[in-house]
Formats: structure tokens, C-alpha cells, sequence
């Protein structure tokens, strides 16, 4: 592919400028009419860099640009999957050079388009690089889709295969009860005019309001602490959004973390012990408790994040053995995003992963909030194995095996 490629690893080994804090992200939702429509790809770039320079002015650093696009099946009318393969090549290619992170959303909204979707899924993920994509496995209206579970499975098998080191699983996830809206790749998708939406890495500013690790005020400090942080970053989003008529959604109160802003040693502070032991629960729920007390504008997961390779401790206490899966799994009925970035041993079947993917989805439906399964299975490891990843901000761990 040729064009001035976006890099997967933007810089995070500086110290965030000014504010202490990073924007991970700036997504515009775009309705495109179609997959060719450049002129609304221009627009759409010119409206991120234009939101990027007013926070840099302001002092916050941007990391990265986005746009979040309707369900698959809606940009592909009749003309079906088959023939999408270099129309999405070309989008991306064609974002890249725009300098902006492209999202498809949903590969399929019915059990009815879920024929085949493994091998398009496949495909799609051998074509491109940066391109992410979803498959919606429950909602709160219609409940889990046992045929979408039983495919997102099949999918991330086969992806795992197909790409080195089953790495293009990073731009898949297996949703649950997600809405339009949410800023963070892979889940994120849109619906509706365009609208924009931000999240946030905010990790030093919840290290910074615990730093006692008073786990029983923890969540008012947290609470008070962002609103503090985010808040003008929302009178920035407000002014925009009135000046270009492009809504603005809200913050997505999610604590993203980085290789350099983690969130487990937070949460070892306010349990006590490492992460994994007893006590680590009721840390992860009092951080999500100050998450949800927020009063500004807020959107998409707006809870505690876990994605195991993003986070060096998360990666070491899995190595060293303290926590598996099915601690993950209990640990995201009081977090906010699920399973994320987890290692799994090359050799699991598909089955298996479908099963955890239910288990996901029933907690998202029992407690209404939404949920998301990142798994990386990595060929030719065992479970226990190190692993090692080619994309600059996954670090090392081992692979871990589904009870």
C-alpha cells in the first residue's frame, strides 16, 4: 500500500505536555454514503486537525485522530462483502494519508449476514493494517446472538492464523451492548449526523488524587479530580461543536492506559497487595464508582480499562501467574471495558474462545453497561509461554489458557 502511512505507535515516551494528561483520542463519527466519498473524508480531517491545533493551543496533547463509520453492511448495499476488500483498502489508505485512524464498526448486525464472515474478516485483516472492526454479540433489546458468538469466535481463530503472530486480532473485538459513540477502537461504530467524541489517558490523575491509597475515599478524590482535569476540556469540545455544528457527545471517562501511564499499580495502591490477590476487586469497583460520579459530558464504556498488554505491571503479574482469564472475567463485572489485548495460547479452539465471548456478553446484558473481548491468540504458544509482539506499545507477557 502506498501513501504516507500512519504509524499503529504514536510517541508515548515523552511526558504528556502541560496538562499531565493525554487525549488518546479525537473521533468524529462520519456517515459516509459511501466508501469512495472523499470529499466527506476531507471534511473530516480538516475538522480533526482543527480540533487537534485548539487543544494543542490550549496545551493538551492530541495522540491521535479518528473516525468511527457506520455498520459495514449499510456501506455495503447490494453489492455484499465479497467485493469490499479493495474499497476498504482504499479508505484506508486513503485516511492514512489524511493522518487519521479509520473504523468500520460492526461487520454484521443480523445472524443473517454473519455467512462467511470469518473468512471476509480474514481477508480484511490480511489486507489492511490499521483498519479495526467489530461484531456485535449482544444488545439490551434483542439479548445475546448465539450465532454472532459462535462466529466471533471462528473469526478470531482464523485471524490468528492468518497474520504474524495472530496480531490482527488488535483491531478486532467481539462487542456487547456497545452504543454508537464510543471513541475507542475496536468497538467503536456510528449512527446518526456526524458527531465527535474524546477519550481520555488519564492515569496520572487518578495516581495523583489516591496518592494516600485510601481505598474508602478513593472515589470521591478520583470524582473531583477528573472533573477538575476534564472539564475544561469539555468547555473546549462545547465550543467547537457550536462553532462547526458538529455535536459533541461527550468524554469517554475511561482511565486509558500506556506503557508509561499504567493502571494496576493504582489499583495495587488501593488493595494493598498485587494485582490479581484478594482485595483487587473492591479496588478496580472503587475506581469505577469515582469513574461514574463525573457531572460533565460523558459517553462510551466510561469505567476502569485492563487491557493486559498495554499495561506493564497488568503484564507482569499475569506472567508471574497471580490472575488468568477468569479473574479478568470477575474483575469486569465492576470494570468497564472487558477482556482486552489478552494473550491466549495459540492451540485454542474456537469453541473455547466463543464460550468466553458468552461469558462476556452475559455480564454486559446482567448489568446493562457495555463490554467488548480483544483476544489474541498467539500461534505456535502454549499457555504459559512468553510472548513477544511486533506493534511498539503491546509489551511482553505470557499466554494464558481459558479455564
Amino acid at each position: 500500500m502506498s501513501g504516507a502511512r500512519v504509524r499503529w505507535a504514536f510517541d508515548a515516551s515523552a511526558a504528556p505536555a502541560g496538562k499531565g494528561f493525554r487525549i488518546r483520542t479525537i473521533t468524529l463519527g462520519l456517515p459516509l454514503a459511501a466508501l469512495d466519498d472523499l470529499a466527506a473524508l476531507d471534511a473530516a480531517a480538516s475538522f480533526l486537525a482543527a480540533a487537534r491545533a485548539r487543544y494543542a493551543d490550549a496545551g493538551y496533547e492530541v495522540q491521535t485522530l479518528r473516525l468511527a463509520l457506520p455498520p459495514l453492511p449499510e456501506l455495503a448495499g447490494e453489492h455484499g462483502l465479497s467485493r469490499m476488500i479493495a474499497p476498504l483498502r482504499r479508505l484506508e489508505e486513503a485516511a492514512s494519508a489524511q493522518g487519521l485512524l479509520a473504523g468500520l464498526g460492526p461487520l454484521a448486525v443480523s445472524d443473517a449476514e454473519c455467512t462467511d464472515i470469518a473468512g471476509f474478516a480474514s481477508d480484511l485483516a490480511t489486507a489492511t493494517e490499521t483498519l479495526c472492526f467489530s461484531l456485535p454479540v449482544a444488545d439490551a433489546r434483542r439479548g445475546a446472538a448465539p450465532a454472532r458468538i459462535a462466529a466471533a469466535g471462528e473469526i478470531i481463530t482464523r485471524i490468528a492464523a492468518a497474520t504474524p503472530a495472530g496480531e490482527g486480532n488488535f483491531r478486532f473485538a467481539a462487542t456487547a451492548c456497545c452504543p454508537p459513540g464510543i471513541p475507542f477502537f475496536p468497538a467503536a461504530w456510528h449512527a446518526g449526523p456526524p458527531a465527535f467524541a474524546l477519550g481520555i489517558e488519564s492515569p496520572p490523575v487518578l495516581a495523583s488524587a489516591i496518592a494516600d491509597g485510601d481505598r474508602a475515599t478513593a472515589p470521591a478524590r478520583i470524582a473531583q479530580a477528573l472533573e477538575a482535569a476534564l472539564a475544561p476540556v469539555a468547555e473546549i469540545a462545547g465550543t467547537l461543536a457550536a462553532e462547526t455544528g458538529t455535536a459533541f457527545r461527550g468524554i469517554d471517562s475511561s482511565p486509558a492506559p500506556l506503557l508509561d501511564a499504567g493502571i494496576a499499580d493504582i489499583i495495587e495502591r488501593l488493595s494493598g497487595a498485587p494485582f490479581g490477590s484478594a482485595g483487587t476487586l473492591a479496588a478496580c469497583a472503587a475506581i469505577t464508582e469515582g469513574l461514574k460520579r463525573l457531572t460533565i459530558e460523558t459517553c462510551g464504556f466510561c469505567g476502569l480499562m485492563l487491557p493486559l498488554l498495554e499495561d506493564p505491571l497488568l503484564a507482569r503479574r499475569a506472567a508471574e501467574g497471580r490472575y488468568g482469564v477468569r479473574e479478568l472475567l470477575l474483575y469486569s463485572s465492576v470494570c468497564g471495558t472487558g477482556l482486552d489485548t489478552v494473550p491466549l495460547a495459540g492451540d485454542t479452539p474456537a469453541r473455547a474462545i466463543s464460550a468466553l465471548i458468552a461469558d462476556m456478553a452475559a455480564l454486559a446484558l446482567r448489568y446493562d453497561k457495555p463490554l467488548a473481548a480483544r483476544l489474541l491468540p498467539v500461534p505456535g504458544k502454549a499457555a504459559g509461554d512468553a510472548v513477544a509482539f511486533d506493534i511498539p506499545f503491546l509489551t511482553d507477557s505470557v499466554a494464558l489458557a481459558i479455564p
